[in-house]
Protein backbone atom coordinates (compact mmCIF):
# COMPACT_ATOMS: atom_id res chain seq x y z
CA UNK A 1 0.00 0.00 0.00
CA UNK A 2 2.50 2.51 -1.10
CA UNK A 3 1.43 3.53 -4.58
CA UNK A 4 0.97 7.08 -5.23
CA UNK A 5 -2.14 7.04 -5.14
CA UNK A 6 -2.55 5.53 -1.77
CA UNK A 7 -0.14 8.11 -0.13
CA UNK A 8 -2.32 10.73 -1.89
CA UNK A 9 -5.46 9.22 -0.61
CA UNK A 10 -3.92 8.62 2.98
CA UNK A 11 -2.34 12.10 3.46
CA UNK A 12 -6.26 13.72 3.15
CA UNK A 13 -7.60 10.97 5.08
CA UNK A 14 -5.09 12.16 7.75
CA UNK A 15 -6.41 15.60 7.50
CA UNK A 16 -9.33 14.49 8.91
CA UNK A 17 -8.20 11.69 11.43
CA UNK A 18 -4.92 12.04 12.50
CA UNK A 19 -5.41 8.15 13.87
CA UNK A 20 -6.13 6.67 10.76
CA UNK A 21 -4.20 4.46 10.22
CA UNK A 22 -5.18 2.32 13.00
CA UNK A 23 -9.01 1.93 12.01
CA UNK A 24 -7.05 1.13 8.67
CA UNK A 25 -4.92 -1.50 9.99
CA UNK A 26 -7.85 -3.23 11.57
CA UNK A 27 -10.15 -3.22 8.58
CA UNK A 28 -7.27 -4.69 6.39
CA UNK A 29 -6.88 -7.13 8.97
CA UNK A 30 -10.81 -8.11 8.59
CA UNK A 31 -11.18 -7.67 4.85
CA UNK A 32 -7.57 -7.50 3.28
CA UNK A 33 -7.40 -4.65 0.39
CA UNK A 34 -10.65 -2.98 1.58
CA UNK A 35 -8.70 -0.41 2.78
CA UNK A 36 -6.49 0.11 0.68
CA UNK A 37 -9.49 0.47 -1.92
CA UNK A 38 -11.08 2.69 0.20
CA UNK A 39 -8.35 5.32 0.83
CA UNK A 40 -7.66 5.34 -2.80
CA UNK A 41 -11.01 5.67 -4.73
CA UNK A 42 -12.78 7.82 -1.76
CA UNK A 43 -9.93 9.72 -0.49
CA UNK A 44 -7.47 9.91 -3.23
CA UNK A 45 -10.10 9.81 -6.29
CA UNK A 46 -13.12 11.92 -4.78
CA UNK A 47 -11.72 13.86 -1.64
CA UNK A 48 -8.99 15.36 -3.24
CA UNK A 49 -11.01 16.69 -6.49
CA UNK A 50 -10.87 20.32 -7.06
CA UNK A 51 -14.19 22.38 -6.80
CA UNK A 52 -15.22 21.57 -3.06
CA UNK A 53 -13.41 22.31 0.07
CA UNK A 54 -12.55 19.84 2.63
CA UNK A 55 -15.60 20.95 5.05
CA UNK A 56 -18.55 21.21 2.78
CA UNK A 57 -17.25 17.63 0.94
CA UNK A 58 -17.76 16.62 4.70
CA UNK A 59 -21.11 18.46 5.36
CA UNK A 60 -22.12 16.35 1.68
CA UNK A 61 -20.98 13.03 3.24
CA UNK A 62 -23.35 13.71 6.23
CA UNK A 63 -25.96 14.51 4.53
CA UNK A 64 -25.67 11.31 2.46
CA UNK A 65 -25.32 9.04 5.21
CA UNK A 66 -28.34 10.70 6.78
CA UNK A 67 -30.09 9.83 3.67
CA UNK A 68 -29.66 6.60 4.21
CA UNK A 69 -31.17 6.21 7.37
CA UNK A 70 -28.67 3.38 8.84
CA UNK A 71 -25.16 4.15 8.62
CA UNK A 72 -24.80 5.20 11.58
CA UNK A 73 -21.11 3.75 12.42
CA UNK A 74 -20.45 6.08 9.53
CA UNK A 75 -22.49 8.35 10.32
CA UNK A 76 -20.24 8.94 13.66
CA UNK A 77 -16.78 8.72 11.77
CA UNK A 78 -17.74 11.33 9.41
CA UNK A 79 -19.24 14.00 11.88
CA UNK A 80 -16.13 13.85 13.63
CA UNK A 81 -14.74 14.15 10.42
CA UNK A 82 -16.48 17.31 8.97
CA UNK A 83 -15.48 18.53 12.80
CA UNK A 84 -11.95 18.33 11.93
CA UNK A 85 -12.47 19.84 8.85
CA UNK A 86 -13.83 23.10 10.36
CA UNK A 87 -17.62 22.87 10.50
CA UNK A 88 -19.57 24.16 13.55
CA UNK A 89 -21.65 22.07 15.20
CA UNK A 90 -24.92 23.97 14.36
CA UNK A 91 -23.54 23.33 10.32
CA UNK A 92 -24.01 19.73 11.31
CA UNK A 93 -27.14 20.16 12.74
CA UNK A 94 -28.77 22.61 10.32
CA UNK A 95 -27.50 20.27 7.41
CA UNK A 96 -28.98 17.20 8.98
CA UNK A 97 -32.67 19.03 9.72
CA UNK A 98 -32.56 20.44 6.14
CA UNK A 99 -32.71 16.46 4.83
CA UNK A 100 -35.62 15.94 6.68
CA UNK A 101 -38.25 17.10 3.59
CA UNK A 102 -36.40 14.53 1.60
CA UNK A 103 -35.17 11.83 3.67
CA UNK A 104 -37.98 11.62 6.14
CA UNK A 105 -38.00 12.19 9.90
CA UNK A 106 -36.86 8.50 11.23
CA UNK A 107 -33.33 8.90 8.79
CA UNK A 108 -33.07 12.64 10.53
CA UNK A 109 -33.74 11.84 14.32
CA UNK A 110 -31.31 8.95 14.06
CA UNK A 111 -28.47 11.35 12.50
CA UNK A 112 -29.27 13.64 15.09
CA UNK A 113 -28.71 11.23 17.87
CA UNK A 114 -25.91 10.64 16.59
CA UNK A 115 -24.61 14.43 15.49
CA UNK A 116 -25.26 14.78 20.10
CA UNK A 117 -23.44 12.02 20.51
CA UNK A 118 -20.58 13.17 18.52
CA UNK A 119 -20.51 16.64 19.29
CA UNK A 120 -23.05 17.52 22.37
CA UNK A 121 -23.94 20.97 23.32
CA UNK A 122 -20.67 22.91 24.96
Amino acid sequence: MSSEKYQRGLKRLQELDPKAEESLAILQRIVPGLAEAIVEYEFADIYTRPGLDLKTRQLTTVASLTSLGYATPQLHVHIRYALNAGATRQEIFEVIIQTAPFVGFPAVINALKVAHEVCPPA
